[in-house]
């Protein structure tokens, strides 16, 4: 029986064979066409062949992000390898175990990080390759003849993942998985052939990564950047039509300051923003109103992508009360009780995901996937409610639960709730041993009106929920001031840990 084995790399070298003259990649003042690119990939090929890089084989690849990052993983699926995107915003421990886990045949490194590498003392069998050495190398070479790799199945991005606590864990996104997350991208955001990328998130998270390689399969421009700057990112605002332009919270109001300040007009953007969860509601109406484009009311996840909630669009000019989301494209949802049952509508269970964007485990954790995998289910960790209308609501982790006085409060809620208010900009509920009631929610706030009280969050929090999940104690901090972990994510342990020590925050 025939079977399609499409993979990344055929429907990339497929998209520039039919448009070999078309912009691929745009950075700084030099432009790549989808012709020169296909021939660096298949010239990075005949380094990664001539290392003896072979299918299977993985290799890390620390750096900044930049052409040849891209073209490194569009090498990597030509030869049927897996390649590691590694996090340079690690400490050395981290770092050394990042690298070590996956036990990489071949490590790249720039410049830039090579006294970071050296910090982490890592043991490995193989040398460092110098990525600038390695691209001069690889461009006196022939493109590669070999028959490319043809299983979709196999792995292609290593990208690490942490919760609130552990180490890193290196989820394998496939070729199959990132070619259903294309389709997604163009099914659900609704994302068209031409419409430029902006990749200055860092190339090992998946918004710099990913979604570059989904615009390339897709026939798109990419224009990468070297990180978050508003300059840059102000001009190709004006220049280029773009297709989703990421920002997470702490980026939007300084772009949307530099806009201002610049007098950019926007050229066209489909859709715009991320996590609004995570912000108020007018900075939300802001952007939407400056951007003149939809916020993407996303919930996703490096093990899923976009899925399994990410089909909604906050409309331009809207300062929304509801941040329910909308079930996306090529996923299965169920909601589920302690018990492995579905529960009723407007319940709180655990979401379980299954659907072509999915990963496929992680990388030498079989205790792990045999619990996060069961039944052909992925299980989330990410606690829901389903209303009739098939809104889906966020409630919290199922790991970061408070348990008071019998009752269950996820954090979630009460978080959504204060940064309704425009005296609020960040937050974060924890919870609080207590003689009586076993646990205690304690919120954490940064405020950007030193007039805020904590008698006035108690009656914001009175006013809209039930009494038992009020914060029963407020400290106010600065927003710097919140721990977070390489992710970014608010590290609500560490927060825990201050509370033995309050006296000293304030």
């Amino acid at each position: 029986m025939y079977s399609a084995s499409s993979t990344v790399y055929s429907l990339f070298s497929s998209t520039a064979r039919w448009n070999p003259e078309k912009i691929a990649i745009v950075q700084n003042e030099q432009t790549w066409t989808f012709r020169t690119l296909l021939q660096l990939v298949d010239q990075l090929a005949s380094l990664l062949e001539e290392k003896t890089v072979s299918e299977g084989d993985c290799i890390a690849v620390i750096s900044e992000n930049r052409v040849e990052y891209i073209a490194l993983q569009l090498a990597c699926s030509r030869v049927g390898a897996q390649i590691s995107c590694i996090n340079w915003r690690l400490g050395p421990y981290e770092l050394k175990h990042c690298i070590e886990l996956v036990e990489p045949v071949l490590v790249f490194c720039s410049e830039r990080f090579n006294e970071l590498l050296k910090s982490a003392d890592v043991k490995l069998n193989q040398t460092v390759s110098s990525l600038e050495d390695s691209l001069k190398l690889s461009l006196s070479l022939e493109p590669s003849r070999s028959t490319p790799a043809s299983d979709p199945e196999k792995g292609l991005l290593l990208l690490y993942t942490s919760g609130t606590t552990g180490l890193p864990k290196a989820a394998i996104i496939s070729n199959r998985a990132l070619i259903a997350r294309m389709c997604n991208f163009h099914m659900d955001l609704k994302i068209q052939q031409g419409d430029a990328y902006v990749a200055w998130a860092p190339m090992f998270h998946m918004g710099g990564t990913e979604h570059s390689l989904s615009s390339l399969m897709m026939g798109s421009p990419v224009i990468i950047c070297d990180g978050f700057d508003t300059e840059s990112l102000a001009t190709i605002i004006g220049k280029y039509h773009l297709s989703w332009l990421m920002l997470v919270p702490a980026t939007i109001e300084p772009l949307l300051d530099k806009l201002d300040q610049s007098g950019t007009v926007v050229k066209g953007i489909r859709v715009a923003g991320s996590m609004p969860d995570l912000l108020p509601g007018d900075v939300i109406s802001r952007t939407t109103k400056r951007l003149n484009a939809p916020f993407l009311n996303s919930f996703g996840s490096t093990e899923t992508g976009f899925p399994p909630a990410s089909a909604r669009m906050i409309p331009i000019g809207e300062e929304p009360n509801d941040l329910t989301k909308r079930k996306s494209s090529l996923c299965e949802i169920r909601i589920l009780n302690h018990d492995g049952n579905e529960v009723c509508e407007d319940e709180i269970g655990e979401m379980v995901v299954k659907g072509p964007t999915l990963f496929s485990g992680y990388w030498n954790a079989e205790n792990t996937n045999k619990a996060e995998f069961r039944d052909g289910w992925f299980h989330t960790g990410d606690l829901f409610s389903r209303s009739a209308r098939g809104e889906l609501s966020f409630k919290g982790r199922s790991k970061y639960m408070i348990k008071s006085g019998g009752e269950n409060i996820y954090p979630a809620e009460i978080e959504q709730l204060l940064l309704k208010d425009p005296r609020i900009v960040e937050v974060s509920v924890v919870k609080l041993a207590d003689s009586k009631w076993g646990e205690i929610p304690v919120a954490f706030i940064a405020r950007n009106d030193e007039d805020l009280t904590a008698d006035e969050v108690f009656t914001i929090c009175k006013s809209n929920i039930a009494s038992y999940k009020c914060p029963r104690q407020v400290y106010f901090i600065r927003e710097k001031d919140f721990p977070r972990n390489s992710m970014g994510k608010i590290e609500k342990t560490v927060l825990e840990e201050k509370l033995e020590t309050i006296s000293c925050l304030n």
